[in-house]
């Protein structure tokens, strides 16, 4: 049944990923101006009537006045944006922070991620928002019992995150960003943008987004590209495998969606500038931060409707009868100062395309 009323917020683009795996979410959601009071009004009946309430008393819940939400992600990703956009969302569901409702927000680096996510575990919140794949990597070790809501994840279902996205189980559910075919997408509109190189270095941290990946390596074998997996860590296997290219020509780079590359941008943007790598992005803000070009989802706003499935949990929906929700429309952003920096000319109908031009 359709999700009437769970609606993102109205993106233009022209184009759209394949779609062809769509089935395997949840209901599709509508693209009209996103509402949360709409959604409010039209509730979940369907999806999760006769769901067992989550059992919040077992974890200790009854003694605290009113439920603390905890939000976690990576120091530099979003920070006080993301939590203004959180609040300002759950307050449209009578979600107020203070008055029924205890926000509390964690910003740390990577190598403090697991500590921090255990002192968050062992306080017991309702419910932790996990800010990107490397984030929820270490909320999953974690714990298996808290409901847990994510934002940001690539292909949920293929890193085994949920057992199944209409109907993922467990105690996790959320906002998938970016399906298997947006590689060859990022591949096709690289190479477009740059149409003298010969190879791509996939960077993604180290063990997630196979299925992605595998996508940019089928849709570069039809076109003679070369594709390097880089798996990385951190900021200092991120340079080194962008060094790993010194001297070579025609080489472009992919940045998977993660936290850590949000982290690391600027070391990302420094290297690509140094060595003239044409590089494509996954989100608006890192071409506004001098990227060559992005394709990519709202972040913000998947954060945003992070808080319909919050306000459902806390009325007693069952996190894993809660489907994964995809986006379908995608922000396409091209920075042309950095193009003329790398002696590129942007092709009329790339430009065509574009959401926006950063001139």
């Amino acid at each position: 049944m359709p999700l009437n009323g769970l609606a993102m917020q109205n993106i233009i683009s022209s184009e759209t990923p394949d779609r062809s795996d769509r089935e395997c979410y949840g209901p599709e959601i509508e693209h009209n101006t996103f509402s949360v009071s709409q959604m409010r009004r039209r509730q979940f009946v369907g999806l999760i009537g006769g769901a067992a309430a989550w059992p919040f008393a077992a974890r200790g819940q009854q003694k605290a006045r009113y439920p603390t939400i905890v939000l976690v992600g990576l120091v530099g990703t979003s920070g006080e944006g993301a939590r203004r956009v959180f609040e300002s969302a759950c307050s449209e569901f009578g979600l107020v922070e203070g008055r029924n409702i205890h926000i509390v927000d964690r910003w740390t680096e990577p190598s403090k991620m697991r500590a921090v996510v255990a002192e968050l575990v062992t306080s017991a919140p309702a419910i932790i928002v996990a800010f990107g794949t490397s984030v929820l990597n270490a909320v999953r070790e974690a714990t298996n019992s808290i409901p847990v809501v994510f934002v940001g994840i690539s292909d949920p279902e293929g890193v085994g995150i949920v057992a199944n996205l209409a109907r993922p189980g467990g105690n996790m559910t959320g906002l998938a960003n970016f399906e298997p075919s947006m590689g060859g997408k990022w591949l096709q509109t690289l190479k477009e943008m740059a149409p003298h190189l010969t190879q791509v270095g996939v960077l993604r941290f180290a063990g997630t987004q196979v299925r992605i990946l595998r996508n940019i390596e089928d849709n570069a074998a039809s076109s003679g590209m070369k594709v390097v997996d880089c798996p990385v860590h951190d900021g200092s296997e991120i340079r080194a495998a962008i060094g790993a290219f010194d001297g070579q020509l025609g080489v472009g780079l992919i940045v998977l969606p993660d936290p850590i590359f949000e982290t690391s941008l600027s070391l990302i943007l420094e290297q690509a500038a140094k060595q003239h790598y044409p590089t494509i992005y996954p989100f608006r803000s890192d071409a506004q931060a001098g990227g060559l070009l992005s394709y990519g989802i709202n972040i913000l706003d998947q954060l945003r409707r992070s808080a319909f499935y919050v306000d459902q949990i806390l009325k007693g929906a069952r996190p894993g009868d809660l489907p994964v929700q995809a986006p379908t429309k995608f922000e396409l952003v091209i920075n042309l100062k950095t193009a003329k920096a790398l002696g590129l000319d942007v092709p009329q109908a790339l430009l065509a395309r574009a959401d926006e031009i950063i001139e």
